[in-house]
């Protein structure tokens, strides 16, 4: 892959690429899903895909119109992800566990025309439906109500064949909406070459993904990391996938590993310590049939890659990577794993390290990543400003601070901006301010992470009350309740302390990083 290229004709489309091709070479009976005790072949998800796709040809749906996809991790978020994208139409994911002015800015700002949502989180799309300017067909999967279309139905009497459109590699495949500084969602525009780039990156020369292996990951399909973990990465080599569409739940994860035995695990390392915790509490696991677990998101702590591995006898390879590259970049490598740190570079991409007027750093010190590979976004949708000050050139700004040891390997040192990784999510500090102020007895409020028990990163606010001597524990809870109900529930503060005043600049900016200084570590 010279320069992090593939040799892909002009004339392609990834849903071919990645679901026609296995039938066409004699794949079409090999399992590529497994969900909730169903089976699904490689055959039958090509038949669902085409019907998706006459569907949506049949609703006036037309190549580079927005779908949006606000679905469970299953079948019908495979078949509508590809389905979408083989007419030469943009699937949208979008993140389950958003409130509902959260999907009516990103509907607004995609301006889709047409959503399909499963019935279990229809509710959140009706509570702003008058808000959608542009939704015309929403489709459910499940139980539709009387002004909905049923998926089902639709698909019923949809042909099974279906030609895919003349996309280049150069097309616009899929968008992903990735969290700004300011909360506000931006979409960044992933084209169809960019999986396969991820595929043979990521893919081949980390995870090593094999005709017989089948992926499970924690992750869900609306992330950029679930999506490669259980999509494009299995179905890049007839593989096969296991999906689940409930919540994260750690017997549940043991259970389905118990009885489905996956040969790679992907999770966040929020997520492995807390299957930990419930391994150490009696919860029973089985980790015989994994080969390799993987973790992004957030940097893996040190002293969970040590337990886990006593406890498994099996590595995690943590490594980093963005929604704006689509998949991992930098990673450690099976074998050849350096406890927390995030790896060397991922074959096919190049990486350096500047200070604040791009001059590369030495080594050992600090300096902002600075990534470049073909699976770069083509630029985040309807955002110029945006989009010029984190592409430049053929690289891209992730945002992070790292160092770089003697050997390559790279070792996370923080963030360029004030936002927060908690649980593999970004969360903006102000959009949590925000949230709190809304409270009656709030002034002022300044928000950063702290470090838990585990060493993972979570919010911890710093408030003013109006009434400086009400502050209790009682109140305390309170207002992590408010949040909880205005923003997505892993933005909350897990700890609230408060204080008579905030620390501010001469202008009146609130000083996070002496917030920062505040905050102690393993809480």
């Amino acid at each position: 892959m010279p320069n992090g290229s593939l040799d892909l004709p002009r004339q392609y489309n990834a849903a071919a690429h990645f679901v026609d091709r296995h039938v066409a070479e004699g794949r079409a009976d090999r399992i590529a899903l497994v969900c909730e005790g169903e089976e699904i072949t490689y055959g039958e998800v090509e038949v669902e895909v085409n019907q998706v796709g006459n569907a949506l040809l049949r609703l006036g749906v037309r190549m580079e119109d927005r779908v949006g996809l606000l679905l469970l991790d299953g079948p019908a978020f495979v078949a509508c992800f590809w389905g979408a994208m083989k007419i030469g139409a943009v699937p949208v994911p979008m993140n389950s566990l958003l409130k509902p002015h959260d999907y009516a800015y990103i509907l607004n700002d995609s301006r889709a025309e047409t959503l399909i949502v499963s019935h279990l989180l229809a509710g959140s799309i009706e509570a702003v439906r008058p808000r959608l300017t542009f939704l015309r067909n929403l489709i459910v999967v499940g139980d539709p109500s009387t002004d909905e279309i049923g998926y089902d139905d639709l698909i019923a009497s949809a042909s099974p064949d279906l030609d895919p459109a003349p996309t280049t590699k150069d097309d616009v495949a899929f968008w992903l909406y990735t969290s700004g500084t300011t909360g506000t969602p931006k979409a960044a525009m992933h084209l169809h070459h960019d999986m396969a780039v991820c595929c043979e990156a990521f893919g081949r020369h980390v995870l090593g993904i094999r005709e017989d292996d089948r992926c499970y990951s924690v992750a869900k399909l609306f992330f950029a990391y679930g999506l490669g973990n259980a999509l494009y990465f299995p179905f890049s080599v007839g593989g096969s996938s296991l999906l689940y569409p409930g919540r994260f739940e750690p017997a549940k994860v043991f259970e389905l590993i118990a009885r489905h035995r996956p040969t790679i695990f992907f999770a966040v390392p929020t997520a492995y310590a807390a299957l930990l915790h419930a391994v150490e509490n009696g919860v029973p696991c089985d980790l015989g049939s994994v080969r390799l677990c993987s973790s992004a998101g957030e940097a893996l702590p040190k002293t969970l890659y040590e337990r886990w591995k006593e406890l498994f006898g099996v590595e995690i390879v943590d490594g980093i990577g963005t929604t704006e590259l689509c998949h991992t970049f930098i990673s450690n490598r099976p074998g050849r794993v350096r406890p927390g740190s995030s790896g060397t570079v991922v074959p096919g991409y190049e990486a350096k390290l500047v200070d604040d007027e791009d001059r590369e750093v030495a080594t050992g010190d600090v300096g902002a990543l600075l990534v470049k590979g073909d699976s770069i976004c083509a630029g985040y949708w309807n955002q110029h400003e945006r989009t010029n000050a984190t592409v430049v050139g053929d690289w891209i700004r992730t945002g992070d601070k790292y160092t770089r040891d003697a050997d390559g390997f790279y070792w996370y040192a923080g963030r360029n901006d004030d936002m927060i990784k908690v649980s593999a999510q970004w969360v903006s500090p102000t959009e949590v301010e925000s949230a709190l102020v809304e409270h009656p007895a709030v002034l002022e409020a300044g928000v950063v992470g702290a470090e838990d028990a585990d060493e993972l990163t979570k919010p911890m606010a710093f408030v003013v009350l109006k009434d400086a001597g009400a502050g209790s524990a009682d109140l305390e809870h309170d207002l992590k309740e408010s949040v909880k109900h205005r923003l997505a529930p892993h933005k909350y503060p897990r700890w609230v302390v408060f204080l008579p005043e905030l620390p501010k600049t001469a202008t009146g900016k609130i000083q996070r990083y002496r917030l920062r200084e505040l905050t102690p570590h393993h809480r």
